[in-house]
């Protein structure tokens, strides 16, 4: 007779613990879209409403079932065009640090979504949690929630990582695009554009852009003033118009925020 005997050994387990804070059910619509500083990691589910998440400078969109990062220090708020409702647990220790790295998670790559199957669990959990046991509860449900992240967001959060770290590397290319990315990584153009903006809440031109001009101001304040030189360090092949991008997100030509540094 065939056993239906499952086993699965554990190789490396972590000893570590995981320190929980809170494990919160919000719905109130004041508070939700107040801004808030967190005080530890922190992971959301949405339950309902559509919207947006803004983490410090980035903007992350949110559906019912998107599960969302969010870390320590960060101030964040809630733009929602539909009534939101979310879930979250707070968490901190090397465990929860050693859990988030094995699956990539990090301000670049903080949103995942599908997560609908969870919403059930989450919300019962808490509704029947006591004094007694929420310890337990929280982070019995946010094991779980990390477990779920499974091959295929390791697969994306590689993904998002590798265009991060070769756009990073090569910025200063005027023939970077998202077009010779997709080219090298061997992905559809179309797709990666997509896949970039959901999981970056941003388009990849913007996000090259702001590398770009980034990376001048931190040129004019080391003492470059050239400005021929500087677009063409930055990977912009036409001076003229980097002044013009500049301007346009700085909101001062390179030659007026050189001569204000100088001040």
């Amino acid at each position: 007779m065939k056993s239906k005997n499952i086993c699965k050994f554990i190789s490396d387990s972590p000893s570590d613990k995981i320190e929980i804070y809170c494990f919160i059910y919000e719905s109130n619509e004041e508070i939700i879209k107040s801004s808030k500083k967190l005080q530890s990691d922190c992971v959301f589910l949405v339950k309902n409403g559509k919207g947006s998440f803004k983490f410090n400078d980035s903007a992350v969109d949110f559906c019912p079932g998107s599960l969302i990062f969010g870390f320590k220090d960060e101030n964040y708020s809630v733009e929602s065009y539909d009534k939101c409702e979310y879930m979250y647990i707070s968490f901190s220790g090397k465990r929860a640090e050693s859990l988030m790295h094995r699956f990539g998670i990090s301000g670049y790559s903080r949103a995942f979504s599908g997560f609908d199957g969870l919403i059930p669990l989450w919300y019962d959990s808490l509704s029947r949690a006591s004094q007694l046991n929420i310890d337990l509860t929280a982070e019995g449900i946010l094991l779980y929630t990390f477990s779920r992240l499974n091959g295929s967001t390791i697969q994306q959060n590689t993904l998002i990582n590798s265009i991060i770290e070769m756009s990073e590397e090569n910025f200063s290319d005027s023939e970077l695009s998202l077009a010779t990315l997709s080219e090298k990584l061997g992905y559809n153009s179309k797709y990666l554009s997509h896949f970039f903006k959901e999981k970056m809440g941003v388009g990849y031109s913007e996000y090259l852009r702001n590398i770009r001009i980034k990376y001048a101001v931190s040129l004019l304040e080391h003492g470059i003033d050239s400005v021929k030189n500087i677009a063409y360090l930055c990977g912009f092949s036409d001076p003229l118009y980097f002044s013009t991008v500049f301007k346009k997100v700085i909101g001062v030509s390179p030659k007026d925020y050189k001569n204000r540094s100088a001040k």
